[in-house]
C-alpha cells in the first residue's frame, strides 16, 4: 500500500479529530477523557502553524490517516530548543512504514529549525510506541509511576528523547 505525506490544510481536521478522537475513547495512548470537538482540533493546528511548528498530514489513497507535529517542550525560555512531538496512526496506517517515514521528515524539519531535542512521552503500557521510538533512535530518559489515571488504573509515562542537533548553540 503506497501512502502520501504533505502538509496540513484545515479540511484534514474531521480525519485527524476522529483519529485523536479514537485514541482518547479506546486507547491509553492519550491520557485525555473527553473527545475533542471540531473546532477545538482546527484551533490546536492553526496555533501550531502560527508558531512555526509543522504539521504532518499521511494519506493512504484519498484517507487522512495519520498527523505528526512537535511543540515546545515546556513554557519557559530556557526550554526552547527542545520540542515534544505526537504522531497518531488509524489502524489502517500501522505497519506500512507511514510512521517511520513522518518521524524522519518530521526530525528533518525540527533539525533545520535549530531545535537540539525531541522528547516522546507515552504510556508505558504502549510497546508499539516504545519500540517505534527506539528505532528511530530515541532513548527511555524518565519514568514517571501513577502520574495519570485513566479507565479505572493508574498509568505511567515514559519519556524518551533525541538529541538531533548535537551541535546546536543555546541561543
Amino acid at each position: 500500500m503506497s501512502f502520501q505525506i504533505r502538509p496540513y490544510h484545515k479540511n484534514d481536521a474531521p480525519a485527524i479529530r476522529d483519529i485523536i478522537n479514537d485514541a482518547i475513547l479506546n486507547t491509553f495512548h492519550n491520557y485525555d477523557y473527553d473527545p475533542k470537538p471540531l473546532e477545538e482540533v482546527e484551533k490546536l493546528f492553526e496555533d501550531k502553524l502560527s508558531a512555526g511548528f509543522p504539521v504532518l498530514v499521511g494519506t493512504i489513497g484519498d484517507e487522512v490517516c495519520a498527523y505528526a507535529t512537535y511543540g515546545m517542550f515546556r513554557a519557559k525560555p530556557g526550554y526552547r530548543r527542545t520540542i515534544e512531538h505526537s504522531i497518531y496512526l488509524n489502524k489502517k496506517a500501522q505497519g506500512q512504514g507511514l510512521g517511520s517515514e513522518m518521524m524522519r521528515q518530521l526530525i528533518q524539519i525540527a533539525t533545520d529549525q535549530g531545535y537540539h531535542v525531541m522528547i516522546a512521552g507515552m504510556d508505558s503500557e504502549n510497546l508499539g510506541s516504545y519500540r517505534f521510538h527506539e528505532r528511530l533512535g530515541f532513548k527511555e530518559v524518565a519514568r514517571f509511576p501513577e502520574v495519570a489515571f485513566k479507565f479505572g488504573k493508574w498509568l505511567n509515562l515514559v519519556f524518551m528523547q533525541l538529541t538531533i542537533n548535537p551541535d546546536q548553540p543555546p541561543y
